[in-house]
């Protein structure tokens, strides 16, 4: 079960830079970046809802509504992703998109582990997790400057 999960991680980390050349692509013939992010945001939620249908337990439940303010914001978080790569993509190119992308999702994901935030599961900044953050950044500056 954990080779499916590496390789259904690694199909989502590959999805990531195409999903970032087609809605390029889109932001071209649209003429806009915000439409071409809502274009796809709204394909994205059609798929999402008829699967939805197909999949256990009902489509709308009363926990929806009793959910905190800030669990609604992932969509929010998801827009502003999907409009930034948009933008940044034709500008700086795809992987430097991706390497910065990557970057902040590094960064973020340690400060998420060592303080348990959003109701993660703690795991506590080290010298080989921050090594390899310092690494991954290292990275991206190579893959930016060459």
């Amino acid at each position: 079960m954990a080779i499916f999960f590496m390789i259904f991680a690694l199909l989502a980390g590959m999805a990531l830079p195409t999903q970032f050349s087609v809605n390029s692509q889109l932001r071209a013939v649209v003429g806009s970046p915000i439409t071409a992010s809502a274009i796809s945001f709204t394909v994205g939620a059609v798929s999402l809802i008829m699967i939805s249908f197909f999949t256990k337990g009902s489509f709308v439940k009363k926990e929806w509504f009793e959910a905190p303010w800030w669990m609604w914001t992932g969509g929010l978080l998801g827009a502003f992703y999907v409009l930034a790569t948009t933008i940044l993509m034709p500008r700086i190119g795809v992987a430097a998109t991706v390497g910065y992308v990557l970057a902040g999702q590094v960064i973020i994901s340690i400060i998420i582990d060592h303080f348990g935030l959003i109701g993660a599961t703690m795991h506590t900044l080290n010298v080989p997790r921050l090594v390899g953050a310092l690494l991954v950044i290292v990275g991206v500056i190579v893959v930016q400057k060459f």
